[in-house]
């Protein structure tokens, strides 16, 4: 049976989402519990997004497939659903940083990656003096100088759509930089913080943070608003374009089509996307 996992993490001392030899990972931080948990010698689990080292996550979904008779001894003498004994188990192993929230049995069709039709990332950033909560260090920004949220509107409202975005990717061999960027604005929370919201099909590495990167420079007046369109039309990393720190950046939700449509999506995901 396949097990869909929701979980959040605080990103400041994971090394990112991928397992990596000799490094604290988010992935395998959860698939050591996993194994510990279901009494098994080995577990994989598929994420939504991997995220890099520093962001953080109170939306990530992952799943793993595993025997129903073993999700079934895993919880012992417990009377509760084997899915909830399984939730308090992890929990009870995983480190402070890091929480699985809920764990169900997938609807048939169902991948974390490929069945998910858009991933919605926030990105906070306190530019006022007044805004700077040290609490809040390890997940807002602070940027020294004032911004123009309408101006950094202005910009972002270019770069929606079906596009190339290798001006805002780091190329990986293979991989594509087409991704439909289907919201991207900023407004300001109750406090009065910068918070962008970003939602696209997928996001390549450090995407995210490569357009906050340049919005900002917009933002403080240093670019005008049609450098971003400038920047995506060249179709290469420019080296004017600062990618931000990993720590304003956080995974907020994962979106899914109906039940019924999940195995379709997750076929559509497969294909290669090219621009219009």
């Amino acid at each position: 049976m396949r097990l869909r996992i929701d979980l959040a993490y605080d990103g400041t001392d994971f090394s990112g989402w991928a397992a990596q030899p000799g490094l604290r990972t988010v992935q395998g931080t959860l698939e050591a519990a996993l194994a510990t948990a279901l009494r098994v010698p080995d577990v994989r689990v598929v994420v939504a997004g991997r995220t890099d080292a520093g962001v953080h996550a109170r939306g990530q979904v992952a799943h793993v497939d595993v025997e129903p008779e073993v999700l079934v001894a895993s919880a012992g003498r417990s009377t509760e659903p084997p899915v909830d004994a399984l939730v308090r188990r992890l929990n009870g192993i995983l480190p402070a940083d890091l929480r699985v929230r809920r764990v169900r049995e997938a609807p048939p069709g169902f991948d974390a990656r490929f069945s998910a039709t858009w991933r919605r990332y926030a990105y906070r950033v306190a530019d006022h003096p007044d805004l700077v909560d040290p609490l809040h260090r390890h997940h807002v920004l602070a940027w020294s100088r004032p911004l123009d949220l309408d101006a950094m509107n202005e910009a972002a409202s270019g770069l929606l759509g079906l596009r190339d975005f290798a001006a805002f990717c780091k190329r990986r061999e293979g991989a594509t930089t087409v991704r439909t960027l289907l919201e991207l604005e900023w407004r300001r929370d109750p406090a009065g913080v910068a918070v962008a919201r970003v939602v696209a099909d997928a996001f390549c590495h450090s995407m995210v943070r490569a357009l906050v990167g340049c919005l900002l420079a917009v933002g403080e007046g240093r670019r005008p608003p049609g450098w971003a369109v400038e920047l995506m039309t060249a179709r290469e990393r420019n080296p004017a374009l600062t990618v931000v720190h990993a720590h304003g950046l956080t995974l907020e939700e994962v979106g899914y089509p109906a039940d019924d449509q999940l195995e379709a999506q997750a076929t559509r995901a497969r294909a290669r996307r090219d621009p219009a």
